[in-house]
């Protein structure tokens, strides 16, 4: 078995504990285990008690020779991590160190067993739906990695003045978004930025997406569900020259009147999620739903 490892800390007292724990159980089972390069100067750097640690192997691209990858860290980990494995269907399983997570949903303790049951094959895969973005005219940024599993979001710049936002669905004119910005999620996505924006929470499964307006002047502009076969054009204006897109973590500078074409992508994330994980579980648990005496 082939293992690509993920991160991108190393200095707090819950990732070094979790990166000993996974890597002396993978030394133990004999698997294949490559550390992605800067994780592994991050962890050199610092004193840990991982046994034989100068003899792991390092990646800076992947290649369909691998089995799964693991990252280390929250929710943010692993959407970085989909910069490695891109459309190669590895699949990816979350160790949370960080604050919630909807997607990295291993706890410290859990992480020899959750190994184990990958080792086993006790788990499903759910394959998650990506946003994929062409501009015009073209932006190199972000041409080299135009795909978001969370969401793409259009936003104010320089300024504490408002955007507007032209959206068209299909070609059919929808509405100017008078507001800080907007914002097109995944159904992975849903439990992000755009719930924060009082946005829908929806089911990993579901062929849709959801357009969510941040700080909307308009009273009346609420998030909107749409198919996800439907390809969204906006265009952006605004009293500075410029405005800002993001895909998921990576952000980009575009001129006010480029046109932004985003849709869903030709290919899936997978995720590993374990046999006594279900998405409603995690909502119960992340979200605290039935957190009610009379339940």
């Amino acid at each position: 078995m082939k293992v690509a490892v993920f991160g991108r800390y190393y200095n707090n007292t819950t990732t070094p504990s979790s990166v000993e724990i996974l890597f002396n159980f993978l030394i133990k089972n004999n698997i294949d285990a490559y550390i992605e390069t800067q994780f592994h100067q991050l962890i050199e750097s610092e004193n840990h008690g991982i046994k034989d640690f100068q003899n792991y192997k390092t990646f800076s691209e992947l290649d369909n020779s691998f089995d799964f990858l693991v990252s280390i860290g929250g929710d943010g980990t692993i959407l970085r991590s989909t910069i490695f494995v891109k459309d190669l269907g590895i699949p990816i399983i979350g160790i949370n160190t960080g604050r919630l997570g909807f997607l990295a949903t291993i706890h410290v303790d859990e992480i020899e067993i959750a190994i184990q049951n990958i080792i086993d094959g006790k788990y499903k895969l759910s394959e998650r739906s990506l946003l994929s973005v062409e501009t015009s005219p073209e932006n190199k940024d972000i041409t080299a990695l135009n795909f978001a599993l969370n969401e793409v979001t259009v936003s104010r710049k320089n300024s504490t003045s408002m955007i507007t936002v032209d959206t068209f669905l299909d070609g059919a004119y929808l509405n100017s978004y008078w507001s800080d910005g907007l914002i097109v999620s995944t159904p992975t996505g849903s439990t992000g930025y755009s719930l924060s924006c009082g946005g829908p929470v929806i089911t990993p499964g579901a062929n849709n997406f959801v357009l969510t307006p941040i700080a909307p002047h308009n009273l009346s502009a609420r998030p909107l569900v749409i198919p996800d076969d439907v390809e969204i054009e906006l265009k952006v204006d605004s009293r500075e020259e410029q405005h800002l897109i993001s895909l998921d973590s990576r952000i980009a500078t575009l001129d006010n009147g480029t046109t932004i074409k985003i849709k869903k992508a030709d290919f899936k994330i997978k995720m590993i999620d374990l046999l006594d994980e279900s998405f409603l579980s995690t909502l119960r648990k992340k979200l605290l739903w039935g957190e009610d005496k009379r339940n």
